[in-house]
């Protein structure tokens, strides 16, 4: 007789594609969400430090973007609109250029492109090369920017990259990114002397992408300096910065964008995950004023207009940034990260931090040292995930509406579960 528990599972066992991957660690069906906590069918309560691989900044179910969208599906309010000129398309433009662009002294144009953060990646390579006139595009090692075709040419995994089959994956020119061959590695260096070389091989680019801090890849940190070595190269070269900030962005790493220390100013920005506030599709690509180049229709989407996200992604912005009070208690709570993965780092040998902000977590050194943490973590009431080449690198993405105390939490039952994967690791061995 199946358990209750393999018959809940049965129907996405039997008919679900085997293309799914969280939930394969995360074998419980969820009913319901809220804030920072997941409840399964059996009521039992977790603790979210996956919030939907950062589409949930701002917690499952927030009660203000809940209440307005409520209201406009009971009034209703447009659903679907294609491209064509809504309220709250006007409300939500209006809000993130009060909340997001003018405070940061920013002029871009917002290209709605939907529904996710590939079709963003995929929208800025095509305009780079239409701006340019050249195709080349630098990408760089362990960089992650989504599965259709032309944002895979630019992922550096292989296992993503070989879900193409033999599909053509061209037009890239891969560079190491900051740290990517040891601190003592000047890999900015690297690629001005690659790009001053006439024999290097290398056809002239017509962008350089790469992500503030890499997501998937593990947790690579771009420094300041590194982001700024690269705007001024591709400056240079005449090529156009797009800085993908699709996971990093919208307050993860402790500010609005992820590179806002830097300095920089990139020519295009992508835009999804967290950008409606509330889990819904949508992404967006913002265009620096004297790029955006397109023709009417020239780059186009049935899905273009979510005006539910717009809805949620509003309030999102007059709720969480019309000031400063948000982005401190992000900064705040990065230190309480901070200070808890160090614990859980002190405990692995030879372990180490990685990331910034509330985009943290402990590279363990294996994927199997990694994935008995995280399924150890589970057991005890933790939804956590793994990230990096080797998937050794153990991920923090809680909402960064996180009370405190949850937070907390959720960080002792991580302490616990790598403490006791550590006790297992050292008793096999002996």
């Amino acid at each position: 007789m199946p358990t209750d528990k393999s018959a809940e599972l049965e129907i996405f066992n039997r008919r679900e594609s085997e293309a799914r991957s969280y939930c394969r660690s995360f074998e419980t069906v969820f009913t319901k969400a809220s804030g920072a906590e997941l409840t399964g069918a059996d009521g039992t309560t977790y603790i979210d430090f996956l919030a939907g691989c950062s589409s949930l900044n701002y917690g499952h179910n927030d009660p203000d973007m809940k209440e307005a969208l409520v209201e406009h599906i009971a009034g209703d309010g447009i659903a679907h609109g294609l491209d064509m000129y809504t309220t709250e398309k006007a409300r939500f433009l209006k809000a993130y250029e009060e909340n997001i662009l003018e405070p940061r002294g920013m002029d871009y144009k917002v290209m709605m492109t939907g529904p996710t953060g590939t079709n963003a990646v995929e929208a800025a390579m095509k305009l780079a090369r239409k701006v340019t006139g050249r195709r080349n595009i630098v990408a760089f090692t362990n960089g992650f920017h989504g599965m259709t075709m032309g944002a895979l040419s630019l992922t550096g995994n292989a296992g993503k990259r070989a879900g193409a089959g033999c599909g053509s994956l061209c037009g890239v020119t891969r560079m190491p990114f900051d740290g990517a061959f040891g601190d003592d590695m000047d890999t900015l260096k690297q690629m001005e002397m690659m790009f001053d070389n006439p024999s290097s091989g290398i056809d002239a680019p017509a962008a350089f992408i790469f992500e503030p801090v890499q997501g998937e890849g593990g947790l690579n940190a771009a420094s300041d300096e590194w982001m700024q070595g690269v705007a001024r190269l591709a400056k240079k070269l005449g090529a156009l910065l797009i800085v993908d900030d699709i996971q990093s962005g919208c307050g993860r790493t402790g500010t609005y964008f992820a590179f806002e220390s830097a300095g920089i100013e990139p020519d295009m920005i992508t835009q999804a995950k967290s950008l409606s506030g509330f889990g819904l599709p949508f992404a967006a690509l913002l265009i620096k004023r004297e790029h955006d180049i397109w023709k009417p229709a020239e780059h186009n989407g049935t899905f273009r207009g979510n005006t539910h996200a717009f809805v949620t992604g509003r309030v999102a912005l007059e709720k969480f940034w019309a000031d400063d009070t948000f982005q401190n208690e992000v900064q705040h709570k990065s230190a309480i990260l901070t200070a808890g993965l160090q614990a859980v780092a002190d405990l692995v040998p030879d372990a180490r931090l990685k990331g910034r902000g509330m985009m943290q977590g402990v590279d363990v050194g294996s994927g199997e040292t990694a994935e008995a943490i995280c399924a150890r973590a589970f057991e005890k009431g933790l939804v956590i995930e793994t990230s990096g080449a080797d998937d050794e690198v153990v991920k923090v993405l809680a909402p960064l509406t996180i009370p405190e105390d949850t937070l907390r939490k959720g960080l002792d039952i991580l302490l616990e579960a790598a403490r006791d994967v550590t006790v297992h690791n050292k008793i096999a061995a002996e």
